[in-house]
């Protein structure tokens, strides 16, 4: 139950920070854009070091996809990994929902946040190419730097800056998701075209964690291969 309750506590605050940002600085090239990519960045960051040791801290469908498909957890555990991080991202849009209600603020987004197909002309297809791009990227990151022991102290680094780096990207062309929960959470409040397109922000991220797990695998199947062959080389030196 730890685990669950890390999830939904550190969903929620990537979503407060991350869409929250982005609510009050928008895409503005002169700083709002690269001060927002280093929000949602930096949230990762933050948690990787409070709760990275209670649920490996995904707070990330995607990423618990990554995992599950590198069989990291089973699927009753995936289930509630994804179950959590949505609570956590309602959570945290709520929570914007209501700053903006009770202080009148103006949202620069006009959606909590929320992501859309408005960089990339309203097409579906340049949408899902940029989110399943991203992804691929930012879960084959986390399944190699989380595979080594020896990087988890700096794990949470290289995942943030990663992050950081596919939002500097994606930012202009689709609000980057590559995390549906993230998308999910605003999108409810926000309704409308956020709501319509919402499923790209869905599936878009699935089959670039799908993609991530499956390259993964072949890297991990070579590395075997030249490990063994290092040994046999060892032992026949050894001889």
């Amino acid at each position: 139950m730890k685990k669950y309750i890390a999830e939904i506590i550190g969903t929620m605050v990537l979503v407060f920070m991350g869409c929250g940002s982005a609510m009050v600085l928008g895409c503005d090239p002169d700083g709002g854009h690269l001060a927002v990519a280093f929000a949602f960045g930096l949230s990762i960051v933050a948690m990787a070091y409070v709760i990275g040791n209670v649920s490996g801290c995904h707070i990330n469908p995607a990423v618990s996809l990554g995992a599950l498909l590198d069989k990291r957890i089973s699927i009753g555990e995936f289930c509630g990994y994804v179950v959590a991080q949505i609570i956590g991202a309602v959570i945290g849009a709520a929570k914007l929902f209501a700053i903006v209600k009770i202080t009148g603020i103006t949202d620069i987004t006009g959606g909590y946040g929320s992501n859309g197909l408005a960089g990339v002309n309203g097409s579906i297809f340049g949408g899902l190419a940029v989110e399943i791009i991203l992804t691929f990227i930012f879960v084959l990151v986390i399944l190699g730097v989380t595979a080594d022991k020896s990087k988890g102290s700096v794990a949470g680094i290289v995942i943030g800056l990663s992050l950081v780096f596919v939002h500097i990207v994606g930012i202009p062309l689709t609000g980057t998701s590559v995390n549906p929960a993230r998308s999910i959470g605003p999108a409810l409040f926000a309704g409308g075209q956020s709501l319509i397109d919402l499923w790209v922000f869905i599936v878009g991220p699935f089959v670039g964690a799908a993609l991530a797990a499956l390259v993964y695998q072949i890297f991990k199947c070579k590395c075997g291969k030249d490990e063994s062959a290092k040994e046999e080389t060892a032992t026949e030196e050894g001889e």
